[in-house]
């Protein structure tokens, strides 16, 4: 195993602080309870996380030193109604990151996962917290990037799984570590000048747009065939009575 190095993660050129700790119960938890007296800009990488989750509390288990599981806390430039964005750039950015360090071509499946082989290999969640001078915004992202087994009914993969190389032991999560720190700058740029293109960018790697999906939204399901995305990357369904519905969240998408 090739540990974590702060010192390599720490490039003068970005923003970022990153921190790595050996093992930690979630690092979005603890960004948000260190967040009043953290700058934005920390990232928080651990080796090991032992109550890691992501949308609806679902958990997000991955042996130790095997994956990239880190959080970043952000002050994001703009007016709130556009912090959703984020998660949106952070998809782009994952895809484009693994695009540029491996043969490989993610997919983003709205509203906040990537997938490799119709297989979950990355997700994302992004909280909001409160301290006395400001609101934050903390992203937690799972990679998976060495893990060669997952639990019975967890239908996931990883990068190294899909390289489908015997010769090679492990992917340098260093390596890979850096250039999503650097694209994921990069793409927060694009936050309110230039978002328009980095949707097209997103349908481009769509892992849904086509399919027949069943969609759960506020408890209630909703089944159509997703059309589009918006400007905003909000998906559009046409419904089986022939009209269209604009989805701006979902707890739960599937594929039917």
């Amino acid at each position: 195993m090739i540990p974590l190095d702060a010192t390599a993660l720490n490039d003068p050129t970005l923003p970022w602080q990153v921190t790595v700790l050996d093992e930690i119960a979630s690092t979005s938890d603890w960004l948000k309870q260190n967040a009043s007296t953290l700058p934005a800009g920390t990232v928080v990488f651990t080796e090991s996380q032992t109550k890691g989750r992501g949308r609806r509390d679902n958990r997000w288990s991955a042996p130790r030193g095997k994956d990239l599981m880190f959080s970043l806390l952000l002050r994001p430039d703009a007016p709130l109604e556009r912090w959703p964005r984020i998660t949106t750039l952070a998809a782009l950015a994952i895809s484009k990151a693994i695009e540029a360090e491996l043969p490989l071509q993610p997919r983003i499946k709205w509203p906040n996962d990537l997938y490799l082989s119709d297989r979950k290999i990355s997700g994302l969640l992004a909280e909001t917290v409160s301290t006395r001078e400001c609101m934050l915004l903390v992203l937690g992202i799972g990679l998976n990037v060495n893990a060669r087994e997952f639990a019975p009914g967890i239908v996931a993969t990883s990068l190294l799984n899909e390289l489908n190389s015997p010769a090679l032991p492990e992917l340098d999560r260093n390596s890979l570590a850096q250039r999503l720190l650097a694209v994921l700058h990069r793409e927060f740029q694009r936050l309110d000048a230039d978002f328009s293109s980095a949707i097209a960018e997103v349908r481009e790697r769509s892992w849904l747009l086509g399919k027949q999906i069943r969609a759960t939204v506020e408890g209630r399901e909703i089944f159509g065939r997703v059309l589009d995305l918006n400007e905003e990357g909000h998906l559009i369904l046409a419904l089986p009575d022939g009209s269209t519905r604009t989805l701006t969240s979902a707890e739960e998408v599937r594929s039917v």
